[in-house]
């Protein structure tokens, strides 16, 4: 996994083995991504979104802890993902970065804790699935608004957005950050660390032997 500007993102493009079938391709490994996070996933939900072209999902975040890892795949389709750096105190605050995820490449995108995260669906219809570390705990889940000239987002041009009511009316940046919503980086920190010890304390065995990919 290749790690993106912004501390606690992660890429993963797969190795695809096609042949006159179709193709094969490891879409997740939780030793890859231990070995780059610091600490493990522990999956405790599974989202799948269906989107038609234009719809835009974001900016989401949930409080810090536990907070909401992710690790998004587009199945189907194709969107544009966006990462954005909301922790207060963090030397990339405000910042944003994108990573096109599709159904070809293939990539998957790791989100830590406390990072907002959004997509812009650019394919007539997209499916995107999300391994999540907690469960949707409402009161404790945000959101900034995607299209907030400060934040000053690349989406493409010629894709017309299309809003939930609840991402339309989502309050700007630094309107988040005024009402106290946005997650602490030190807190973000200290929660990052408290999973690397806690994956340190695991019996090595339970990680699981490396394996070459299977021949399907």
């Amino acid at each position: 996994m290749e790690p993106l500007s912004i501390d606690g993102t992660w890429c993963h493009t797969p190795r695809i083995h096609a042949d006159p079938r179709g193709s094969f391709l490891e879409s997740y490994r939780a030793a890859d991504l231990e070995e780059s996070v610091g600490h493990r996933l522990d999956l405790a939900q599974v989202n799948c979104s269906v989107s038609r072209r234009g719809v835009l999902r974001g900016i989401h975040f949930a409080d810090v802890p536990p907070g909401q890892a992710k690790y998004v795949t587009c199945v189907s389709g194709a969107v544009l993902d966006v990462v954005v750096d909301i922790r207060v105190g963090s030397p990339t605050f405000g910042r944003w970065e994108t990573v096109l995820l599709d159904d070809e490449s293939r990539r998957g995108l790791y989100v830590a804790e406390g990072l907002g995260h959004g997509f812009l669906t650019l394919s007539e219809q997209a499916t995107v699935v999300y391994l999540c570390s907690r469960p949707f705990t409402p009161g404790r889940e945000h959101g900034i608004h995607p299209l907030d000239p400060a934040l000053g987002i690349d989406w493409p041009a010629g894709v017309e957005p299309l809003l939930s009511d609840k991402d339309a009316a989502a309050p700007t940046l630094k309107e988040a950050l005024d009402a106290g919503l946005l997650p602490d980086h030190g807190a973000c920190a200290a929660y990052y660390a408290g999973l690397a010890a806690a994956g340190r304390d695991r019996d090595p065995a339970t990680r699981g032997p490396d394996l070459a990919a299977p021949s399907l």
